[in-house]
């Protein structure tokens, strides 16, 4: 495929991987991804439709995207997730989301309508109290029979785990040990900032830690280092002879942005080009003129800074206060 100079940057990186926040709104309250007090959610007449969101989709598969994940908030709890899905489905490209995984029980036929495959499951503990405490929410049952729901009916499943020391770090080798007999990868996500998480660095676990509690117990001989895949943000890894495998996501100690193809689009129509990036570009407020986005777009992607909308050095993550201005994590879609 010919690469479209509109999804391309000034560092030649080309994004072909689009990810949708369809809503703001969560039926879980996760305390790295909302902030406790809660938070202003945006008008219905500032989100994107059903219909604005396939046409702005549409547009940037014919540029080349050839990947879509819709997030949220939580997506399925949009009451056109299921339209949303299956019309999305017919732009020809590969089609995922990710979720809390409480409502997956509700869509299994629609997932396989819509050719969906894979789907990332946030999961940060294995204990019944814990997850009532980070989510604020008593849904740890449900949340477990709809993984086993997903495995059965033959999805290949992720288990998105957020590292928070002092709270989940004593649980890497449980999760481990879930690859032992299922086909699951456990992906290991470095606790990053956004406005109102309580953020501070000495809550981060990073990739030198999660093997060294790894190795605790499996010797390096057994560690088995898996060829990543194109543009991947996670570094993979198996056990010998575990039927699945583990990833680590080091987003602030070790950072994959050389290889990064991935756009957001916020469920009010917002373009960001980073996760960490303060400034957006709204496409929707342009697509209600009837005006062309194309132009928006391709600047908004050549801005792009090379690392981490700019955060290039490890020092500006001593200081919480920097990471205000952007968005909390509910309100951008991970």
């Amino acid at each position: 495929m010919i690469k479209n100079k509109a999804l391309i940057d000034s560092h030649g990186r080309n994004h072909n991987y689009l990810r949708i926040s369809i809503t703001e709104n969560c039926n879980l309250r996760c305390i790295y991804c909302m902030p406790a007090e809660g938070i202003q959610l945006t008008p219905k007449a500032h989100l994107m439709t059903a219909d604005e969101i396939f046409e702005i989709a549409t547009t940037f598969v014919s540029l080349g995207v050839t990947k879509i994940r819709l997030t949220g908030g939580e997506p399925l709890v949009r009451k056109d997730a299921k339209e949303i899905l299956l019309r999305l489905s017919k732009l020809g490209t590969e089609l995922t989301l990710t979720t809390n995984g409480l409502l997956v029980h509700d869509y299994i036929t629609v997932f396989k309508e819509a050719g969906i495959k894979s789907l990332n499951v946030s999961i940060d503990t294995l204990q019944k109290d814990k997850f009532a405490q980070i989510t604020r929410r008593d849904e740890f049952d449900k949340l477990n029979e709809n993984i086993s729901l997903l495995l059965s009916e033959g999805f290949i499943v992720k288990l998105n785990v957020v590292l928070i020391k002092g709270f989940n770090e004593n649980e890497i080798l449980d999760f481990i040990g879930l690859t032992k007999d299922k086909n699951l990868q456990i992906r290991f996500i470095e606790f990053m900032p956004f406005d109102g998480n309580n953020w501070d660095k000495s809550k981060l676990i990073s990739q030198a830690e999660i093997l060294h509690f790894i190795q605790e117990i499996h010797p390096v001989d057994e560690i088995e280092r898996l060829t990543d895949k194109p543009n991947d943000t996670a570094r993979n890894f198996k056990i010998k002879n575990y039927f699945g495998s583990f990833a680590i996501i080091s987003s602030v100690t070790n950072p994959f942005c050389d290889s990064c193809n991935r756009i957001r689009l916020t469920a009010d129509g917002k373009l960001k080009n980073c996760l960490f990036s303060e400034s957006e570009t709204s496409l929707l407020e342009t697509l209600r003129k009837g005006e062309s986005i194309l132009p928006l777009i391709e600047k908004n992607i050549y801005s792009k800074k090379q690392i981490r909308a700019g955060l290039d050095n490890q020092n500006v993550f001593e200081n919480p206060s920097v990471f205000n201005k952007n968005r909390s994590m509910i309100t951008i879609g991970g």
